[in-house]
């Protein structure tokens, strides 16, 4: 009686520690979407776009990056960033933006740049130089 109380207690913990962890990654995570979808989204967000080389600029009294993104159709966002510019941002073709858009503007908490000559192969890169 007393092992299939102490299972019981056992399985019942499991399943609320579980249920927790589903929670909070559900309430934390960042779905990818469209430029327009995250302009009517309230929420964290990650946008998908190729950089606008030629439209970067950082201002030193606020500490922000600003930067256009461009999706496959066409469409324009600007991304202001708080924090550093990534050390590899100037090579980057595209980038991922997480962050929430107000006012015109996508406040973006983290920025992953997206290098595609990182992930050719040796002979790959070779070519193209």
């Amino acid at each position: 009686m007393l092992k299939k109380y102490r299972v019981f207690i056992g399985i019942t913990v499991v399943v609320i520690f579980s249920g927790l962890g589903l929670w909070s990654l559900k309430k934390t995570a960042s779905p990818y979407v469209s430029f327009k979808q995250a302009r009517n989204i309230q929420k964290n967000v990650q946008v998908l776009g190729k950089v606008e080389h030629d439209k970067t600029n950082y201002d030193e009294k606020t500490g922000i990056f600003s930067f256009y993104i461009v999706d496959d159709s066409g469409d324009r966002m600007l991304v202001e960033y708080s924090g550093i510019k990534p050390g590899n941002f100037e090579q980057a073709e595209s980038v991922v933006c997480v962050g929430r858009y107000k006012d015109g503007v996508l406040e973006a908490g983290k920025i992953f740049v997206k290098c595609p000559s990182k992930y050719q192969s040796s002979q790959a890169r070779d070519k193209d130089i």
